[in-house]
C-alpha cells in the first residue's frame, strides 16, 4: 500500500513539473538526492559496521546467552507461554540489545528468527500466537536507548551537539515500550479470557 502511494506522489510530482515547464527540476533533484544517498551511506556504514561486528562478537562470545539469562525473569514475565530455556527467547533478547544500541539493521535476523523460532511454537500456524504479538508490539514500540544511527546523520551534519537527543530517546523509547505493554496485557486479558 505504501508503495503506491509514494508511487502517485512520484508521478504526480514528474507529471506537474513536465506541465509547468520546470523538467531540470526533476534532473537536479534526482542528482542531488543520489549525492545525498551516498553520502549518508558512507557517514553511517562505519558506525553500524562497528556496532554489528560488536555484536557478532557478543554473539560468539556467548554474551547474549548471558545478557538472556540476565533478562529472562524479565522476559519470562512478559512471554509467559515460552518454555524456559527456549531458543526464541535467546533471539529476542538478541533482538532487544540490537534495538538499544539503535541498529535496527542488526536487530532485523534476530527478529525473524524469533519469529521462526516462536511460530514453531505456535499451535495455530495460521494466526499469530500471544508471545509473538507481544514480542512484534515490544519491537514496533522501538527500545532504542542508544539510537546510533541519528546520532551517525547528526555528526554528518555538523550537529553542535549530536547525543544530546539521548534523553529524549529514553524517555520516548521509556513510554512508548511501557505503553504498548500495558495496551498488550489488556487486550490480552480481554480477548483471550
Amino acid at each position: 500500500m505504501v508503495n503506491k502511494i509514494w508511487t502517485i506522489f512520484i508521478v504526480c510530482g514528474i507529471g506537474y513539473s513536465i506541465f509547468t515547464n520546470n523538467i531540470e527540476v526533476i534532473n537536479n533533484t534526482i542528482m542531488d538526492s543520489a549525492k545525498v544517498s551516498l553520502d549518508m551511506i558512507i557517514q553511517i556504514f562505519p558506525v553500524l559496521a562497528l556496532w554489528m561486528g560488536l555484536m557478532n562478537i557478543a554473539s560468539k562470545a556467548k554474551l547474549l546467552d548471558k545478557f538472556s539469562k540476565f533478562i529472562s525473569p524479565v522476559l519470562s514475565k512478559l512471554f509467559p507461554e515460552i518454555p524456559k530455556g527456549h531458543e526464541s527467547l535467546s533471539y529476542i533478547a538478541s533482538n532487544i540489545i540490537a534495538n538499544v544500541f539503535g541498529l535496527g539493521s542488526a536487530a532485523t535476523p534476530f527478529g525473524l528468527k524469533a519469529m521462526a523460532s516462536l511460530q514453531k511454537l505456535n499451535d495455530k500456524k495460521n494466526t499469530a500466537s500471544r508471545s509473538m504479538i507481544t514480542f512484534l508490539i515490544i519491537n514496533t514500540s522501538g527500545v532504542t536507548l542508544v539510537p546510533t544511527t541519528i546520532i551517525s546523520l547528526r555528526m554528518m551534519y555538523k550537529s553542535i551537539n549530536p547525543t544530546s537527543i539521548l534523553l529524549a530517546c529514553i524517555i520516548g523509547t521509556t513510554c512508548s515500550t511501557i505503553g504498548g505493554i500495558i495496551v498488550d496485557k489488556i487486550f490480552r486479558r480481554w480477548y483471550y479470557h
